[in-house]
């Protein structure tokens, strides 16, 4: 496999993952959204998790980076197949980690959080996966 299709399969993956990451709020808001909430003090609480939630991702990055790096290293030697497929594994559970608030968002649905502060921790899974787009610059 030419280093223009594992670009471009990453490239697809992190379309893929922006989904998985975000239709679940939209979905859940169309289910369940007019419905009454089944326990609104968990509102405020919920949110706060989905921002805390962000933090579980910076351990993520600082091993993506490092792939990343090795990556860049590898390009052009014997290394560089096996460089591929770990940059691929760290950066899929990296950006797992990062769809959470939006995740919680999702679930924050059902005890009647407001529509601002989900599109708020919506938003930050599209930052957080963004920063794990891979660089024109590699390869």
């Amino acid at each position: 496999m030419t280093r223009t299709e594992v670009k471009r399969r990453l490239a697809l993956a992190w379309w893929q993952y922006l989904a998985v990451g975000l239709l679940p709020l939209p979905v859940m808001a169309w289910a369940f959204g007019g419905g009454e909430a089944l326990i609104p003090v968990l509102a405020m609480p919920l949110f706060i998790a989905g921002a805390a939630s962000m933090f579980l991702s910076l351990p993520r990055f600082s091993a993506y980076k490092r792939a990343l790096i090795a990556t860049d290293k590898a390009l052009g030697s014997a290394e560089e197949p096996a460089a591929w497929i770990e940059l691929a594994r760290v950066r899929r559970l990296a950006m797992l980690f990062a769809c959470f608030p939006a995740w919680v968002a999702a679930l924050s649905v059902l005890v009647g959080l407001e529509a601002v502060p989900q599109i708020l921790l919506a938003l930050s899974t599209v930052v957080l996966l963004y920063l794990y787009r891979i660089p024109r610059q590699l390869g």
